[in-house]
């Protein structure tokens, strides 16, 4: 969920800490099989679809794997769903006509038909305004990684269930949403380049680089910062909780690769320092600078 998480600010942590620096962390304690927690980032960029041979490794060394969540055909189609109010309401009366005619003229490009459109939450409008370059691959790096793990015979499962994501996106109050989609309506454009700090933060290895650009949107933009925090809030602080939590299990049997937005890592609220707490050892697997080829990749 970066691609909304990576715009918004959350509560400020010191920029030196022990979960800073490294995307790759092994989880270890005593007579129990280890396991790694891989930070993500939820683009398509060519320049994050490497994947790092200490990544692979570690998850070829594996027997299951973690995602944030497991989207089949049947969650994805519940996940649409959800999207659309079925109580009678309607997006256009809650955002203004201009603002909903930016948003039909986005999603007709995409053949979303009117009637989908008409009664799309704020929320699932919000997630479809992203701006996807043109040399985006067709998948993510979570989806890569997902597929990786499906050819090797792992065991491919989520730490969170569709109903609660709804549940996530469906309980952020309606004034945040609409302030939101409203504000990234009307400034695509500037949101859209506040997400390459993110990425080039994210290929450094670099934590606190990424909790730092997280930022840049309610500092520059004020008047919404308080939206922004409770978005933050409720998708990347309350998550990272649940899904800490959900790996108790795993990690007691070992041998778990937990693959999960970089975000959720960082800080003393984060998944690394809960997982800490639970009595295992977390420390860097991989956190060196990358090389880089002449094209931006990494370099294996």
């Amino acid at each position: 969920m970066i691609r909304v998480a990576n715009t918004f600010a959350g509560r400020t942590n010191p920029p030196e800490g022990r979960f800073a620096k490294g995307l790759l962390w092994r989880v270890s304690k005593a007579k129990v099989a280890p396991s790694y927690v891989f930070g993500t980032i939820h683009v398509a960029d060519p320049r994050v679809l490497d994947i790092p041979d200490p990544v692979s490794r570690a998850l070829a060394g594996s027997k299951r794997y973690y995602a944030e969540s497991f989207q089949g055909e049947r969650e994805a189609l519940r996940f649409f769903e959800a999207g659309q109010f079925e109580d009678g309401r309607r997006l256009e009366p809650l955002i203004g006509a201009e603002s909903y005619a930016k948003v039909a003229g986005m999603l007709h490009k995409r053949q979303v038909p009117d009637e989908v459109i008409a009664r799309l939450k704020p929320w699932a409008a919000l997630a479809n305004v992203t701006v996807t370059p043109e040399d985006y691959e067709s998948v993510t790096l979570d989806q890569k990684l997902a597929t990786l793990a499906r050819a090797r015979k792992l065991r491919v499962l989520g730490l969170e269930g569709v109903e609660e994501q709804i549940a996530v996106f469906d309980r952020i109050p309606l004034d945040t949403q609409v302030a939101l989609l409203k504000h990234a309506l009307d400034h695509q454009d500037e949101l859209a380049a506040m997400i390459e700090p993110t990425i080039r933060a994210w290929m450094n290895r670099d934590l606190a680089g990424i909790h730092l650009a997280s930022r840049r949107a309610p500092e520059r933009y004020p008047e919404v910062a308080a939206h922004y925090r409770i978005l933050f809030q409720r998708v990347v602080e309350n998550r990272s909780i649940v899904m800490a939590y959900r790996l108790i299990v795993p990690l007691r049997e070992g041998g778990a690769f937990v693959a999960v937005g970089a975000n959720h890592l960082y800080g003393e609220g984060g998944m690394l320092a809960l997982i800490e707490k639970q009595g295992y050892r977390v420390q860097p697997a991989y956190r060196r600078r990358p090389a880089r080829r002449p094209d931006g990749r990494i370099a294996a």
